[in-house]
């Protein structure tokens, strides 16, 4: 039997009252504990062993080791230089002590999260197996435990992290870590609980039918499960109550369940008067409590009970004119996360996750694709908070295996996702597919059978779960991602299927000049006229070590990605189609199989991987928020250096960009303005006379509270020998145009210039570059072993003659830096590559290579090349010291005796 009525809040109060005073008088029961719930992170061991069998965990002591969760084996062998890392099998074991009052309780393990497969056991017996490393799963112990006073019970996890062909994600620009890297409980509920079963979600599903400024409904159901050996009789009491803990309506239903049944409840808050809307500008939260009690007046303690945040808001999207919340137009702008930290891995803390989504909302976001797999429940309960709207996806990457047990575990995964994030107000999509035909498998293509074949079967899988998503929520959007092959996916029929279309779109980046970006949104709206669009990826490679004044596409400079940022933003903002855009990404993340100037890192971002905020990000916080605001750019570039404009200057006129909201804005160099500047597009742009040692830079605009930085300047003379500019150091980056800033040592290395007497640099040769790729036209992109600076080892002049500083006389040590770059094996052709195969990389190079460097007239390296001293790809440094006389300078002399002579890098410091 189940009844269900509503109450008023004049009848709620007399009851209460009522019920109150029956407590009082009447004789209390014995209490009952609701559900228990607590971390189990301490005081597990771990070891690290390939093969399945259980009886591994059996291994003397001394082969584990003692940790705590979360935790991945992946923390440090994914940045080191032996390529590959670990993918295999790793153990947990744990010894849980249970009171022996839960000895009537239904006890479960829940585990957040844990890569990428799982099977648990308890006191030797099988728990239950989990496939899929992004979400929650829940398994019931209470058989296999025992209750003893004293005696122990021991948990063991074996987690696995091999490729599976039927597991997601097969291949991706992510590292896929291995552990259980996120928060592990215990929980034990009364026989008569809320449903502890259902895909490891709460149990209860809140919901907003209609939503209005008026008024709103909602509405919350569930599975109650009788577990005890007798019929019970029960009411479900479901309590709304606003942000500072008032009732604002309940609901009673009366149920009486056999024992072992369970029944499905559904309670309707049908009049909720003139709600509090939840907005980015007011993330404001109500709390949904429900509760199951035994029947009758005097069952004040409740057996179960499960709650939610509530957020009242409603949506759509429209295909010409963009996102509407609460009625009003949004333009959707954030970032895209990964969940990775350096020297963590992903086995973040909670804490971790939080203050990337503040850095978000700080830099004025108002949205987040969580890409690309579900993420710690601490992430989209932050985004409740903070309000920030959310997309979620499963990671079904690049491509998919045609199998029944791939297709069943991506529906599982979907089912996952979506109960287990359900009652989040911030999510608004549910998304299933990221550049799935990134790469069609081996032998396929588009236009033979095979290949339509396959095709064919991705549409089979992307329909199947866009169906399955709109049956578990048909209150979301459906969206499915692609990358920017336009005629592939339609072709494949994908653009029909889901609600909404993301595109992951790089013109400028991997493929062609900017314009492409705007072509490409408006062919979208030209042949997809009723189909909402969002920019779910967009991005450049930042390192925020290198600098360019005259930045290139794949220089990897913060000077490119400024541009990159700021001509895709303006094109966002002017098409109201585009219902939003997410940067690729917030910040920069760990992709084992990267080589380039930062190895294993993607540094497509606004913020570096320890969270400080390049450029764009800043630029970014100058169109987002609504606070006055003003920043000084390049803020991580406080080490600078140059040349003076002549011998007789002491300044070095150098670009600096504010950004701001304001209309126009002032920078002042140590306490001098120059000059107050229109704002263009939230830039205000300045050229500052750097002088030697400390320059304090000020900038103002409006009510902004002002921004301060100091930079400190290296200043060199054109004159080397000039008593103006005593010469002390000189670094320099062969084949490079750019500068690398070295903070930790001190130094800046400069770009490359041809000798000039009087002055430094090169005589002959030419940079350095791969052939026939499509990309920078210097450089090379391959991970340099040996070293952290393989930016100033992935670029060289090859086939100089000399090098020549002309030094005044005295002491000084020169340091040479060599790599071969051309004589290297094979590279790995990876599927994030969008531009031409790296044709040096497919095939290792069959030049020779022989040369003698001297120094002022003595041979002091012979024989340089990579069958003696300059192994492929390994950094070579060698310190020469020398005594300059009167007139004689420095001069390096590189003679070849087979092929080209090649120089990375020099380093000449005055020791006297």
């Amino acid at each position: 039997m189940v009844s269900s009525r509503t109450e008023s809040p004049r009848h709620i109060r007399a009851a209460c009252t009522l019920l109150i005073l029956l407590a009082l008088l009447l004789p209390r029961p014995a209490a009952a504990q609701s559900r228990v719930v607590q971390s189990i992170n301490s005081d597990w061991q771990f070891r690290r062993a390939d093969g399945p069998d259980y009886a591994q965990t059996a291994a003397p002591a001394a082969g584990w080791e003692r940790i705590s969760i979360p935790h991945t084996w992946n923390a440090a062998d994914v940045t080191d230089d032996e390529p590959g890392y670990y993918r295999g099998v790793g153990w947990y074991r744990k010894t849980l002590h249970i009171p022996a009052s839960w000895q009537t309780r239904r006890v479960s393990l829940y585990f957040e999260g844990a890569g990428q497969e799982a099977a648990v056991y308890v006191n030797g017996q099988l728990a239950g197996r989990h496939a899929g490393g992004y979400t929650a799963f829940s398994f019931p112990i209470s058989q296999w435990l025992r209750f003893d006073k004293g005696v122990p019970n021991e948990v063991v996890v074996k987690v696995d992290n091999r490729p599976n062909v039927a597991l997601p994600p097969l291949s991706a620009d992510f590292t896929f870590y291995g552990g259980l890297y996120r928060d592990v409980y215990l929980v034990a509920a009364n026989p008569v609980h809320f449903d502890l079963d259902n895909y490891a979600s709460s149990g209860l599903f809140v919901s907003t039918p209609a939503v209005s400024a008026e008024a709103a409904q909602v509405l919350a159901r569930g599975t109650l499960v009788n577990e005890s050996t007798t019929k019970r009789r029960l009411t479900v009491l479901t309590e709304l109550t606003d942000h500072a803990g008032n009732v604002v309506g309940q609901q009673r239903s009366n149920l009486t369940l056999a024992a072992g049944e369970k029944r499905e409840f559904r309670q309707a808050f049908t009049n909720l008067r003139r709600p509090h809307l939840w907005s980015p500008d007011d993330p404001y939260l109500y709390h949904i409590t429900a509760t199951v009690r035994e029947a009758g007046p005097a069952a004040a303690v409740p057996l179960d009970a499960v709650s939610s945040p509530l957020g009242l808001r409603w949506f759509r999207f429209d295909a010409a004119t963009g996102f509407y919340l609460n009625g009003q137009p949004l333009k959707l702008i954030g970032t895209n996360r990964h969940q990775d930290f350096p020297g963590l891995g992903n086995a973040l803390p909670d804490a971790l996750a939080e203050r990337d989504l503040l850095l978000l909302k700080q830099m004025g976001g108002n949205f987040l694709r969580v890409s690309h797999y579900p993420q710690d429940p601490a992430v989209l309960a932050a985004c409740d908070r903070l309000g920030i709207l959310a997309s979620v996806e499963i990671p079904v990457v690049n491509a998919i295996t045609d199998s029944p047990a791939f297709f069943e575990n991506c529906k599982t995964m979907q089912t996952e996702m979506i109960r287990q994030g359900y009652n989040h107000p911030s999510v608004i999509i549910w998304a299933y597919m990221n550049e799935v035909l990134l790469r069609l498998p081996t032998g396929l293509t588009k236009d033979n059978d095979a290949g339509k074949a396959y095709l064919a079967r991705v549409a089979a899988l992307a329909r199947e779960l866009d169906a399955l998503t709109r049956r578990e929520d048909p209150t979301r959007y459906t969206m499915l991602v692609n990358h920017g092959a336009f005629d592939l996916y339609q072709q494949a029929g994908l653009l029909n299927i889901p609600q909404l279309i993301g595109w992951n779109l790089y013109a400028g980046w991997y493929s062609g000049g900017f314009q492409g970006f705007p072509d490409f949104l408006d062919r979208h709206r030209r042949e997809l006229p009723d189909k909402p669009l969002l920019v779910t990826e967009f991005g450049a490679d930042a390192d925020a070590r290198l600098h360019s004044f005259s930045p290139q596409r794949f220089d990897k400079t913060t000077e490119y990605a400024n541009r990159y940022h700021q001509f895709y933003l303006r094109e966002i903002l002017a098409r109201p189609f585009v219902a939003g855009a997410t940067v690729w990404n917030l910040a920069e993340f760990n992709s084992e199989t990267r080589q380039e100037a930062v190895p294993h890192i993607n540094n497509k971002s606004l913020l570096t991987a320890d969270r400080q905020p390049k450029d764009a990000y800043l630029f970014y916080q100058a169109h987002l928020l609504k606070a006055p605001f003003v920043r000084i750019g390049s803020r991580a570039w406080t080490l600078r250096s140059g040349t003076a404009a002549s011998p007789d200057s002491l300044y070095c006129a150098q670009p600096v960009e504010v950004y701001t909201n304001q209309s126009a804005a002032e920078l002042q160099l140590n306490g001098q303005s120059l000059g107050t500047h229109p704002a263009e597009f939230g830039i205000v742009r300045f050229r500052v006379p750097f002088a030697n040692g400390l320059n304090q830079l000020t900038a103002r605009a409006g009510t902004a509270p002002a921004d301060h930085t100091d930079i400190q300047f290296q200043l060199l003379s054109p004159n080397l020998s000039s008593d103006k500019l005593p010469f002390s150091e000189l670094n320099v980056s062969l084949g490079d145009q750019r500068y690398f800033t070295d903070a930790r040592l001190n130094q800046v290395w400069l770009p490359e210039q041809a000798y000039v007497p009087g002055g430094w640099g090169y005589v002959g040769g030419h940079p350095f570059a791969l052939p026939g790729t499509g990309r920078l036209p210097y450089g090379s992109d391959r991970n340099i072993l040996g070293t952290e600076y393989d930016a100033v080892y992935e670029t060289q002049r090859v086939g100089l003659s000399q090098f020549r500083l002309d030094v005044p006389a005295g002491r000084y040590e020169v340091t040479l830096h060599f790599a071969e770059l051309e004589a290297v094996p094979a590279a790995e052709q990876l599927a994030y590559n969008l531009a031409k195969a790296d044709a040096a990389s497919a095939a290792p190079a069959k030049a020779a290579r022989r040369f003698d460097v001297w120094l002022n007239g003595l041979l002091l390296l012979p024989d340089m090349g990579p069958d003696n001293n300059l192994p492929p790809l390994q950094a070579v440094s060698v310190k020469l010291p020398v005594s300059v006389r009167m007139g004689e300078g420095i001069i390096l002399d590189f003679k070849a005796a087979v092929g080209e002579t090649v120089l990375n890098g020099i380093q000449v410091k005055r020791l006297d």
